[in-house]
């Protein structure tokens, strides 16, 4: 599988958080930093899509808003 491949620099305390973050996951540094860009972009196009949406639609309403409550189980 081909890999794009980045050198980065972070503060060291970020940097050793990082690694025990990883070992607690049960994983490497590289998958780690994957999925937590991997979770940053789809968290950054859900605000796009949801911007759009109050654009086009409007903010959803309140009756709306607690449907989607219950639909969570919230």
């Amino acid at each position: 599988m081909p890999v794009d491949r980045f050198s980065l620099t972070m503060d060291p305390e970020l940097g050793a958080a990082v690694r025990e973050a990883a070992e607690r996951a049960g994983t490497t540094v590289s998958a780690w930093l994957s999925q937590a860009a991997a979770d940053r972009v789809r968290n950054e196009l859900l605000r796009i899509a949801l911007d759009r949406w109050d654009e086009e639609d409007g903010p959803p309403t309140e009756a709306e808003m607690e449907q989607a409550r219950r639909d969570l189980g919230l």
